[in-house]
């Protein structure tokens, strides 16, 4: 039997730079990820199925740890620095497209509010 993929059975637009914060639900960081300040956390999932996952992703100024996943992104707005362990340093601005393997582990360094669009799988 074949499973249905599709992520998604409405067509719309979201212009996801211009959503309020208010629009984003708060995911607030595990206290074990977070280096320094208070950075907080926004997540909107806009749509995902058994193969992948669409949202928009918001971490306010700070520095925290993370393990990736399979992800491609486009920032949005505000500008941080990813260290990837074993791996570059990649600065991100708006309109950067970033490539993340899973299981990479990175500590984000976020300058000004970042907010991306994302691309993942599950």
């Amino acid at each position: 039997m074949e499973t249905d993929k599709s992520f998604t059975v409405t067509p719309r637009v979201v212009r996801a730079a211009a959503l309020a914060d208010a629009d984003l639900d708060p995911e607030p960081l595990d206290p074990a990820q977070v280096v320094s300040g208070n950075p907080q956390v926004r997540h909107l999932e806009l749509a995902s199925g058994t193969d992948l996952a669409v949202g928009v992703w918001q971490h306010g100024p700070g520095v925290s740890t993370d393990t990736e996943a399979d992800e491609v992104f486009v920032v949005l707005g505000g500008r941080a620095t990813i260290e990837v362990e074993g791996g570059p340093v990649l600065d991100v601005g708006p309109g950067d497209v970033v490539l993340m393997p899973g299981g990479a582990r990175t500590v984000w360094t976020v300058h000004e509010t970042l907010r991306k669009l994302y691309a993942v799988r599950p």
